[in-house]
C-alpha cells in the first residue's frame, strides 16, 4: 500500500506545471476524469489534441504549460463562474497565491486530454487596480487596461452607464477567477476551496455564473444563433486550421510572442488581457422584432422570413450557416461541417463586391466584426479570441407571451463576453469603436452600412437610438428597416491581465 501511495503522489506531481515547486501538491488527489469538462458541438473548430498541439507549439516555441488554459480555448466551456474579487490583505494574499491558488491554476496543456483534465479548470486574471494593490507597477504597454473599462464608455464603447452593475461601475475590483467544469457542483466546490485558501485576503464583489444551453443549443447564445465559429487559428497551437480560418501570430493574443509589437517586462510574457462584458440579451424584444419586420420572400413562410431578418442581421443562421453561403435558406448540413462553415469571404465571381448585398449584408454582426475580403489585403491586425459562455435561465411562457423581458433580476440573461488579445485598443475596443459602431465602415460600398444591428451603437452612450443598417432586405436593397431598440444591453465590465504561470509563481507570489 505505501509503494501505491507512492506511485500516486508522482502521478499527480506529473500533472504540475514543470516550473512549480515539487512538494507543491493539490489539497485534494482525485481520480482521473472519464469525461471531458468542455463541450463540442459539430460546428465548432476542434482543439488540436495534445499531441497536436505539443507539435505546434514546439515548432513556433510556444509553451503551453505556462499559458493560462482560457486563453486559447475558446468558447468551449460547460459551466463557468466569474468570481469577481477585492484584495484586502495583499502580503497575506501573495502568501496564499503561491502556497495554495498556483498549483490549482490550469495551464492550456491540461485541458486538450480527457485524463489531464482537473475537475474544476482555475484560472486568475488582474485589473490594473489590482497590480497596484498587489506592489506590481510595470507598465504593460496597454493603456486600454490601465485607464480600466469605465474609463472607455463615453469615448469607445456607447454605454450607457445607468445600465451597468454596480460592481462594474466602482473601483474594488482588483481581480477575477474563472471557474470550468462540467457540473455546477464542481464549480461551487473549487470556489469554497478557492475562498477557504484565501480567507482574510479577499472579498467577493460580485460573480456571475455562466453555462453552455441545454439540449440541442449546446453553443448556442440566447438569440439561438451558434457562437464562436469564427474564432481564429493561433500559430503554435492549431496545427491543421480550417478552410476559410485566418492563421495569426500568438503574439496577437500573447504578450511577448511572434506578433507583438509593444515593449513588455520580461515576466508579462505569455499572458494576455482579458476584456470582460456582462451583455445583456433581450430576447423577447428581438423575436418580436423578426416578426414584425419579416421579410417577404414569396417561397417562404411567414416564420421562415422573420428567421431570415434574424440571420441576415447576424450574418449566420441559428445553426451557424453563413447566410454568404446560404443567402435565403438555412443549412445545417453545411453549418455541422467546420471544413465548409468558415470559409467564405463575402466575394462571389460575377457579383461586385461593393454592391452585393443579396449574399450578405454590408452591416451585418459577422461581416462588421471581420470584413474579410472586404479590406485589402485582408485584415490581420485587429483580432481576438472569444471565449465567453451564456448565462441566465431560458426565455419564460410568460416573457414570450408579453414579447417583452422581465424586469426580475433573476432572469436576466446574455452573453458573459470574454475576449483575448494583447492589445485591447486594437482588440476589442477597436472593434467595437472602428467596426461595429462606425455606421461608414466597412468602407467603398456603394451604400453606407450603417452600425452593427445586433451590438453597434452610435457612440453616445443613449440607449434605444434608431439605427439603420443597411441591405437586411435582399429582394428590395432600398428598403429601410430601421431598430428603434437594443436587443444587447452593457451591464458593464473590466479589463484584466491574464499571466502566465511562471509570472504568478514569481512576480505576484510571496
Amino acid at each position: 500500500m505505501k509503494f501505491a501511495f507512492v506511485l500516486l503522489l508522482a502521478a499527480s506531481a506529473a500533472l504540475q506545471p514543470a516550473f512549480c515547486t515539487p512538494h507543491v501538491l493539490p489539497p485534494v488527489l482525485k481520480p482521473r476524469r472519464t469525461n471531458s469538462l468542455l463541450i463540442d458541438p459539430a460546428a465548432l473548430p476542434a482543439l488540436p489534441s495534445a499531441q497536436q498541439a505539443a507539435t505546434a507549439s514546439a515548432d513556433a516555441g510556444l509553451n503551453l504549460t505556462d499559458i493560462q488554459g482560457d486563453i486559447l480555448i475558446g468558447m468551449k466551456k460547460n459551466k463557468e463562474l466569474f468570481f469577481f474579487f477585492n484584495i484586502v490583505n495583499s502580503t497575506l494574499f501573495r502568501t496564499q497565491l503561491g502556497s495554495g491558488i498556483l498549483p490549482l491554476i490550469t495551464p492550456t496543456s491540461q485541458l486538450l486530454a480527457v485524463d489531464t483534465q482537473p475537475t474544476t479548470a482555475v484560472n486568475i486574471a488582474f485589473s490594473q487596480r489590482g497590480l497596484d494593490t498587489l506592489g506590481i507597477t510595470d507598465d504593460l504597454g496597454d493603456t486600454s487596461f490601465s485607464n480600466g473599462q469605465l474609463d472607455n464608455v463615453a469615448s469607445i464603447l456607447g454605454d450607457e452607464t445607468s445600465n451597468w452593475e454596480s460592481a462594474f461601475a466602482g473601483t474594488s475590483i482588483h481581480g477575477v477567477f474563472l471557474l470550468a467544469s462540467d457540473t455546477l457542483d464542481n464549480v461551487n466546490a473549487t470556489l469554497l476551496q478557492v475562498q477557504n485558501i484565501l480567507e482574510g485576503s479577499i472579498t467577493e464583489v460580485y460573480s456571475l455564473q455562466g453555462e453552455a444551453r441545454p439540449g440541442d443549443q449546446q453553443g448556442h447564445e440566447h438569440f439561438g444563433f451558434m457562437d464562436g465559429i469564427s474564432n481564429p487559428a493561433v500559430t503554435g497551437f492549431a496545427l491543421s486550421p480550417l478552410p476559410g480560418q485566418q492563421v495569426l501570430d500568438p503574439g496577437l493574443f500573447l504578450l511577448g510572442e511572434t506578433g507583438d509589437t509593444v515593449t513588455r517586462p520580461a515576466w508579462a510574457k505569455d499572458g494576455s488581457f482579458l476584456a470582460f462584458r456582462q451583455l445583456q440579451q433581450r430576447v423577447p424584444e428581438f423575436n418580436k422584432f423578426l416578426v414584425d419586420n419579416a421579410l417577404s420572400n414569396p417561397n417562404l413562410t411567414a416564420d421562415q422570413n422573420a428567421e431570415l431578418l434574424g440571420a441576415r442581421m447576424m450574418g449566420r443562421w441559428k445553426s451557424g450557416a453563413p447566410v454568404d453561403l446560404a443567402p435565403t435558406v438555412d443549412d445545417p448540413v453545411l453549418a455541422a461541417d467546420p471544413q465548409r462553415n468558415n470559409n467564405f469571404n463575402y466575394s462571389h465571381p460575377g457579383f461586385d463586391i461593393t454592391t452585393d448585398q443579396t449574399h450578405c449584408p454590408f452591416s451585418a454582426h459577422l461581416r462588421k466584426t471581420n470584413p474579410r475580403a472586404g479590406l485589402t489585403p485582408e485584415n490581420t491586425a485587429n483580432h481576438i479570441i472569444r471565449a465567453g459562455i451564456p448565462y441566465g435561465p431560458e426565455v419564460t411562457d410568460a416573457e414570450s407571451a408579453s414579447n417583452t423581458s422581465s424586469t426580475d433580476p433573476s432572469l436576466e440573461r446574455g452573453l458573459a463576453f470574454v475576449a483575448y488579445q494583447s492589445d485591447i485598443s486594437n482588440g476589442f475596443a477597436f472593434l467595437q469603436q472602428i467596426w461595429a459602431n462606425n455606421a461608414k465602415f466597412p468602407g467603398g460600398k456603394a451604400s453606407e452600412p450603417g452600425v452593427d444591428p445586433i451590438i453597434g451603437t452610435d457612440g453616445s452612450g443613449i440607449a434605444d437610438v434608431a439605427r439603420t443598417p443597411s441591405g437586411l432586405d435582399p429582394d428590395d436593397p432600398t428598403r429601410i428597416i430601421t431598430i428603434e431598440q437594443d436587443f444587447v444591453v452593457s451591464r458593464g465590465g473590466e479589463y484584466f491581465f491574464s499571466p502566465s504561470l511562471s509570472a504568478i509563481q514569481n512576480t505576484f507570489a510571496l
